[in-house]
């Protein structure tokens, strides 16, 4: 099995899509991302090797396959932070049509994992403020993220994925990183806006992030010089990769 396929295809997050996607094309030759928001689409910075495709939930099975390259046309298949919101039957019934018989299909996401410091006798143990503010915020939009949406803090651990294992993350077994990363204020209300629940909360008029949340978020995090510095967050990642069962 050839791990350095020649094309990429992606469906991916879109705080991702903004941000990665051009490190992605610096390794594949063509890449396709696609995504139910067209709105979304129209954020991601143009890359000589990118097509953007909007594929809304309306398209039929085979209009998908077919604007993908037909079947059995592709090397690669990932999910970025998303399969929790996918049709599962349906899209693995699309990935056993359109990968290719030696191609291989990635699913992976991440889970903020609170870091805590120690403040000594009289303060003990406490939490990052950022980390306080990220949990915050997702609680509140656990109501709108609907309810189909798996739950993934078990890290994909029971996600079914009937797929061959290729030794990297199985059905069962999931791959698992730890990410270290650092984000100034800015960047986490990037991150926030983008994140699934929160946009479909939005999406049914309820704006989590009104500017009062954030002001309120704001005097939180901190103005002062020091606190303009990048600070830290620590995401656990996870993956399942696997191949088509063989008949």
């Amino acid at each position: 099995m050839s791990w350095d396929p020649s094309s990429l295809y992606i469906r991916i997050q879109t705080y991702i899509l903004v941000k990665y996607i051009q490190q992605i094309a610096e390794f594949y030759d063509e890449v396709i991302a696609t995504d139910i928001s067209e709105a979304e689409l129209q954020k991601a910075r143009p890359h000589p090797k990118v097509t953007y495709m909007h594929t809304p939930l309306s398209m039929s099975d085979e209009e998908l396959i077919s604007n993908l390259g037909g079947e059995a046309s592709l090397d690669m298949i990932t999910v970025a932070q998303a399969i929790q919101y996918f049709d599962l039957p349906r899209f693995y019934s699309l990935v056993n049509r359109v990968l290719k018989p030696d191609g291989v299909i990635v699913v992976w996401g991440y889970i903020n994992e609170k870091s805590e410091i120690y403040f000594g006798e009289e303060s003990g143990i406490q939490f990052l403020p950022q980390d306080l503010l990220w949990e915050r915020l997702l609680e509140s939009a656990l109501p709108y993220s609907g309810p189909n949406v798996r739950d993934i803090s078990d890290k994909y651990k029971t996600l079914p994925f009937p797929f061959e294992d290729v030794g990297i993350g199985g059905e069962g077994n999931p791959f698992s990183l730890i990410i270290p990363t650092r984000l100034t204020f800015e960047g986490f209300l990037d991150m926030a806006r983008a994140w699934p629940d929160v946009a479909a909360a939005k999406d049914q008029g309820v704006d989590l992030l009104s500017e009062d949340l954030i002001e309120e978020f704001r005097a939180d995090w901190g103005d002062r010089p020091v606190d303009l510095v990048p600070r830290p967050f620590l995401f656990n990642g996870f993956m399942l990769a696997g191949s088509l069962k063989k008949d």
